[in-house]
């Protein structure tokens, strides 16, 4: 007979395990038994749940992006109208993202982007919303939101893939995006 209520609690037992295995493997290279053995249940139960294993990390995915989200919207609802380009720049190097085990899961999110459609639908909206983001808080600032939007944002991936791969975190990152953004708002 099942547990009620514990269905929510397994699924994020399932989600925490998948990015604690994929960070300590630094791959995808897992198995859905070695997750379901570090959540503390079945790997049938962890296929009921979820399927395989590349739904399993896709649903870790969709937590973490919520996360994210959440941390974006913290930022903008605390700036002023005039502030919402640094706080969304500040969001983006929060230190929650560069603990090792989910800059791991990040990493391979883009790997697994490459030839899973499903993740590659996902990093879509990643990406679309961060743009929709800057376009909104570069409105006013300069005249060619669109074009400073897709260079800020191939900053904030390369500083974070740089800050990421370095091990050393991103301590001045948001400053020195910031920086180089205010500096494309002056240029054409």
């Amino acid at each position: 007979m099942p547990k009620i209520g514990q269905e929510p609690i397994r699924r994020a037992a399932l989600l925490a395990a998948t990015v604690a295995e994929v960070g300590e493997a630094g791959s995808l290279d897992v198995t859905v038994s070695r997750i379901a053995r570090r959540a503390g249940m079945s790997s049938a139960l962890a296929h009921h749940y979820f399927g395989g294993k590349v739904q399993i990390f896709l649903a870790a995915m969709r937590h973490i992006l919520t996360e994210y989200g959440g941390e974006v919207r913290a930022a903008l609802a605390k700036a002023p109208p005039d502030r919402r380009l640094e706080a969304l720049i500040a969001a983006n190097f929060a230190e929650s993202f560069f603990r090792p085990k989910t800059v791991s899961a990040w990493l391979n999110f883009y790997v697994l982007a490459l030839r899973e459609p499903e993740a590659a639908r996902l990093l879509q909206v990643y990406q679309r919303r961060l743009h929709s983001n800057l376009v909104h808080a570069l409105r006013g600032r300069t005249d060619q939101p669109e074009q400073v939007a897709e260079r800020i944002a191939a900053l904030i991936d390369g500083v974070y893939l740089r800050a990421a791969l370095s091990g050393r975190g991103v301590a001045g990152a948001a400053q020195n995006v910031t920086e180089i953004a205010h500096a494309l708002m002056r240029t054409r």
